[in-house]
């Protein structure tokens, strides 16, 4: 009995030591898979005249509308479980204590029973503030209130922190990121960090240490605020393709590269480029936040938001990023290892907008793919099974006008998961 017990728990000691490894030296055991969920800000920016639109407005009641449609129309059980509530929540001064106050009409029950509703269906809840004196949208900020307000966010039981940087000296945004880290992992609440730290710098065209991320922040962002338009997503990816060595270097479980929301479903992107945006965030292995109106998506918008295939390559558990392997006269493929060891999810895009579907072959072997086994190539919008092949086959498509082929190629006789 003693020796069972024993072994026993050398065993959970072993496995809190690997866990506790992968998750990297800010080790608060989350995000090991790229988090999920509906952030407000894309959407619905800082609407707060909830007299002239009641519909659109930031209050409590359109946080718990989205938080009824993740529960009711199958995002929360697709993974996405977070609901975050982004700037203009507040009331635009601090209270005789220099705590942050919701404001009163828009959030008349508080932040803290929004967060019970949230709990309630079995979602997450996230919250955000910024490093500066000021936020974005000149709310109070946390410059000398950190302290204090992560005392506010223990009290709303909060699961994650949105922490920005607008109007601040890049100093203070050294100091003040790890500092802010430092007291939400005091808090002894699991709270999912993420950090637009990295972003500033770039804004500014000033170097920055990205091998640092990892030890503070969950996820961050390094990039410009995407907007509700194809040029936007397109920037992004040629972004992320340039800069692929350093991205690729940071980014595993625990501490991911986040470029910005999805806006499926929105007013700015065609049905391909919808698609697009999707197979793409699942290659960079990327956070998966929603923003748009979950009242009133259109069902094929709702399906590519929905799709678990695509979904499972995003979440797989090494947790490696793709990278751009083949880019000419705007037809790129980009390939991201996948569970069973050794498969690929790959992304044949096309980003021509001559009018044309494009004609493309390639070898497997051209774009990494050398298994001698083989794989079961599956196209997993479509669910189109090529069969099997071999790193000397071609793989034929057509490549819509800014659009993409995705497929997984799964090892043959593989047993593992």
């Amino acid at each position: 009995m003693v020796l069972s017990v024993c072994l026993k728990l050398y065993t959970f000691a072993v496995i809190a030591l690997l866990y506790a490894r992968k998750t990297s030296t800010l080790n608060n055991g989350l995000a090991l898979t790229p988090p999920m969920g509906w952030l407000a800000w894309e959407r619905f920016r800082c609407i707060v005249d909830c007299d002239d639109d009641p519909y659109n407005c930031i209050s409590e009641s359109l946080f718990m509308d989205m938080a009824d449609r993740l529960v009711e129309d199958g995002y929360r059980d697709a993974g996405y479980v977070y609901i975050n509530v982004d700037d203009c929540y507040m009331e635009k001064a601090r209270d005789s204590r220099g705590r942050l106050v919701a404001d009163k009409h828009r959030f008349s029950q508080g932040m803290q029973k929004l967060g019970r509703y949230i709990h309630s269906k079995g979602l997450k809840y996230g919250m955000y503030e910024s490093v500066g004196s000021t936020t974005c949208m000149d709310y109070p900020g946390s410059w000398e209130h950190i302290a204090q307000d992560v005392q506010s966010f223990k009290e709303w039981e909060i699961d994650m922190f949105k922490f920005d940087g607008c109007f601040t000296e890049h100093e203070k945004l050294d100091k003040s990121y790890p500092e802010m880290g430092r007291a939400l992992n005091k808090t002894g609440r699991p709270i999912l960090y993420s950090c637009s730290w990295p972003y500033y710098f770039f804004a500014a065209g000033k170097p920055f240490n990205y091998t640092q991320l990892p030890h503070y922040c969950n996820m961050w962002r390094i990039y410009h605020d995407i907007d509700d338009s194809w040029n936007s997503i397109s920037s992004i990816i040629k972004f992320y393709g340039d800069n692929q060595d350093l991205l690729t270097s940071v980014a595993g479980p625990g501490h991911w590269n986040d470029p910005d929301m999805l806006i499926i479903g929105n007013f700015g992107l065609s049905y391909e480029q919808s698609k697009t945006q999707m197979a793409m965030w699942a290659v960079f292995a990327a956070p998966l936040f929603m923003s748009n109106d979950l009242r009133d998506i259109r069902p094929e918008f709702k399906d590519i938001l929905l799709n678990r295939k695509v979904i499972a390559v995003n979440q797989d558990p090494q947790g490696i990023q793709g990278r751009r392997v083949y880019s000419v006269a705007g037809i790129q493929v980009w390939t991201r290892p996948i569970l069973p060891i050794g498969s690929h999810a790959v992304v044949f895009l096309n980003l021509r907008i001559d009018g044309t579907p494009y004609k493309f072959s390639i070898s497997l072997r051209d774009i990494g793919l050398t298994n001698h086994k083989g794989y079961q190539v599956e196209e997993i919008f479509l669910n189109y099974d090529y069969g099997t092949l071999h790193s000397g086959d071609e793989f034929k498509c057509r490549i819509n006008p800014t659009g993409v082929v995705m497929i997984t190629a799964k090892v043959q006789g593989s047993n593992e998961l």
